[in-house]
């Protein structure tokens, strides 16, 4: 057993290390309900702009608008990571990088070159150093992610995309449930998927008046709702790691504190039995004098 000094000096240490943790688990908590806040006020816009989306475009528009344009045989895909630029958010970081990972490799297992555009230093380490050629390293953007953010992420990528350069763009990202659901989630952005039978069917009990034309319509709002498809999983991705990170140190601080205990029992056992044993000492050392 070790002696009660040394158990003083790790008591000290873990109670240290608590305080630090307890510390960022109240920031990340004060900067979660901001970033749920951004999350709450994108979903309504996102929901809306897709819904008229939904409601205008047909199948037949393909061959008139770019970024409908659906490719028989795809040939090069752009995937889009989006990780944090920190750890200490438990597997956030790592869920999100096996997912792209997997998504990598079952697009080139059929046959499809994959160009990585990554954000976030964990992500851009990641990938390279499993010595992937990144086309985009991105660590610039914050945990507040902006709509020009987005655009200028997704914009190149749209120009390849009408180029024929790219046949598909996929993005990966954490889809905000709550604090302790983020699951990490791939959703291909481009091309932009026609609705169904059942989505036309039920988007044709909605009465509207255009103006301008259905056409003049889409050709403006199709980038929009793709910039936006990306500006919504950015904030998203920005909430789920602020709910990783105060799960992740309330689960340190918590073990901090289990840890305390044991060595604080350890230390009066230990502090107890050197009581003990100096008292028998003394008694011992009385009893030879007599």
């Amino acid at each position: 057993m070790a002696n009660s000094q040394e158990i003083k000096g790790r008591i000290r240490s873990i109670q240290n290390t608590r305080k630090i943790t307890r510390t960022m688990e109240m920031v990340a908590t004060s900067k979660l309900k901001r970033a749920q806040d951004r999350v709450q006020a994108a979903r309504p816009y996102a929901d809306r702009l897709e819904g008229v989306i939904r409601r205008l475009m047909t199948p037949e528009m393909a061959a008139r608008y770019p970024l409908l344009r659906q490719p028989k045989e795809p040939r090069r895909a752009a995937v889009l990571l989006l990780t944090s630029n920190r750890g200490l958010a438990g597997a956030f970081n790592a869920n999100l990088i096996r997912e792209g990972r997997l998504l990598v490799e079952r697009l080139r297992g059929g046959g499809i070159e994959v160009d990585l555009h990554i954000v976030g230093k964990k992500g851009i380490n990641f990938f390279r150093f499993q010595q992937e050629q990144l086309a985009t390293a991105r660590t610039d953007l914050d945990e507040r992610p902006s709509a020009e953010d987005a655009a200028s992420l997704i914009d190149p990528l749209m120009e390849a995309f009408v180029g024929r350069e790219l046949d598909a763009v996929y993005l990966v990202y954490a889809q905000f449930h709550s604090a302790l659901s983020t699951p990490p989630t791939t959703q291909q952005i481009l091309p932009v998927e026609p609705p169904s039978q059942e989505e036309r069917e039920a988007a044709s009990d909605v009465d509207y008046i255009l103006e301008p034309s259905a056409d003049q319509i889409l050709d403006r709002i199709l980038p929009l709702y793709v910039r936006n498809s990306l500006y919504r999983g950015m904030v998203e991705t920005a909430a789920a790691e602020q709910g990783a990170r105060r799960t992740a140190m309330k689960a340190a601080t918590d073990n901090a504190g289990d840890i305390l205990e044991d060595l604080t029992r350890t230390y009066n056992r230990a502090r107890q039995a050197q009581i003990t044993q100096e008292i028998a000492e003394i008694v011992g050392g009385a009893a030879a004098l007599e």
